[in-house]
Parts: structure tokens; sequence; C-alpha cells
């Protein structure tokens, strides 16, 4: 594993990111007009809902940890479908990068790309809405990590499927959040789901992660207990992504795929 090529392909995408101000306004522009919307909302709730009314602001917590777990899946799959769009993925390996190399250039632009939209959003929450994400405490470390490898997972599955399927595979990316997001018990306890999506829902670490985010907020105590399956899942769930974008680049070379990946 080669750093310095790490670090090229991590300039190549931070260079884009930064050099453009379109992109960079896109990246701030929704997630701080998502985290307004869910502030006022949150605040009616608030103010006419028993469950949510001890603890101001439980809803957009959640809503600004949703946003950062979306960010950093999108801008996982942005970044791979990048180069897909300008037909760069095959070039890369005359570096030679490894697929490993791609892999973790790919995980750290997609960190930045979240914090730089997700900053200004928590920012706006303290003065618009006297909420501070700090409240969570040290907890709040794992649960930003467990959703940041959440997100790399599912940016991983989604490019393996881009790997093996083509560009057609493009619109998963944009919808694979969404189908997931009933079953993350995002806005809701986990309760309100019928059985069946019970047995779903806990086989995903997001349902720790905003039940333990409830947990604190609500209840003032924190179970670690959530945390430690979340962590756990995550790791399952990455590992086989990991493997199956391994997977698919192989089945990919083989079938000579590779080289017609593009627009």
């Amino acid at each position: 594993m080669n750093l310095i090529r790490i670090y090229g392909l991590f300039l190549r995408h931070f260079y884009l990111i930064t050099r453009s101000f379109p992109r960079i306004l896109d990246l701030i522009y929704w997630p701080s007009i998502q985290i307004t919307l869910w502030g006022f909302i949150s605040n009616f709730f608030a103010a006419h809902s028993t469950y949510y009314s001890g603890a101001v602001g439980v809803i957009l917590s959640c809503a600004i940890l949703y946003d950062f777990l979306f960010r950093t899946s999108i801008g996982f799959n942005m970044l791979f479908l990048e180069e897909i769009w300008s037909r760069n993925f095959t070039n890369l390996f005359i570096a030679p990068m490894k697929i490993s190399e791609i892999i973790i250039s790919l995980v750290l632009t997609a960190l930045i790309r979240a914090l730089i939209g997700l900053i200004p959003a928590i920012l706006l929450t303290s003065p618009l809405f006297g909420i501070s994400l700090l409240k969570l405490g040290l907890p709040l470390a794992f649960l930003f990590l467990s959703l940041y490898l959440f997100g790399i997972t599912l940016g991983l599955l989604v490019s393996a499927g881009l790997l093996r399927f083509g560009p057609s595979f493009e619109n998963i990316a944009w919808s694979t959040m969404f189908l997931l997001a009933p079953f993350g018990c995002i806005y809701y306890p986990v309760e309100t789901l019928p059985g069946i999506f019970q047995s779903i829902a806990f086989a995903l670490p997001l349902v720790y992660i905003f039940e333990e985010t409830r947990n604190i907020l609500v209840n003032g105590t924190v179970n670690y207990e959530n945390i430690i399956n979340a962590v756990y899942l995550n790791g399952f769930y990455l590992i086989l992504s990991i493997s199956l974008f391994y997977y698919s680049f192989d089945k990919a070379r083989e079938k000579g795929t590779l080289i017609n990946m593009g627009e």
C-alpha cells in the first residue's frame, strides 16, 4: 500500500470539490436547508407532543445525524461516479493504484465532503434553535463513527453494483438511503414498526444508533449495549461490502467491462 498514491487520488477529488464554488455551495446548501426545516418541525412537536416535550431538539438531533449518514454515503458514491463519468477509473491503475488504495482515498474524501456540508448546518442549530449536539457527550463520537462506517458500507455496496452492472445501477445510489430510512427508526421509536419490520430493523445498525440518541436526550442515560451492537453490525457489513466490492471488480475485469464504464 502506497500512501503517496492514496494522497494523490485524495488530492484529485479534494481539488475537484474545493476549487468549484457550485460544488461547495451544493454541499452546504441542502444540509442547511434541511436542518432549518427540521428545526422548526422539531419545535412544533416539542410543543405539541408529550413524548418529545421533555427534550427539545430530539427530532432535529436525529435529523443532523441522519444527514451526516446520507452525506457520507452519497459522497462516496459521487466520488466513484466522478471516475466513471470521466472514464477515468481504468486510468487509475496506470499509477498503478491498488483497489485498497482507491477505497481508502475515497473513504477519506467522503468524510471531507460530509463535514463541509454538516458543520455549517450544526452551527445554525445553536443560534436558531438553542440546540447543540455536544449535549450527547462522549457517546456522540461513537454515534458519528457508527454512522460514518455504515455510510461508507452503503457507498461500497452501491459502487460494487456499479462495477458489476455499469452506470445503469446509478439510480440505486440515490435511493438506497430512502429505502433503509423507514427501518432505521430515525424519527420514531422502533416499537412504532410492525413486528416483521422490527426484525428487519434490528438487523441494521441504524436502529441502535437512533434509539440510543433518543435515549440519551429523553432519559439522560447511556445504554452502551446499543452502541456496541451498532459497532458489531457495522464491522460485519463493512467486511461484507469490501468483499463484495473486490468480487464485483474481479468479475468486471474478467468480462472486460471496466474499459467501457462511463457515460
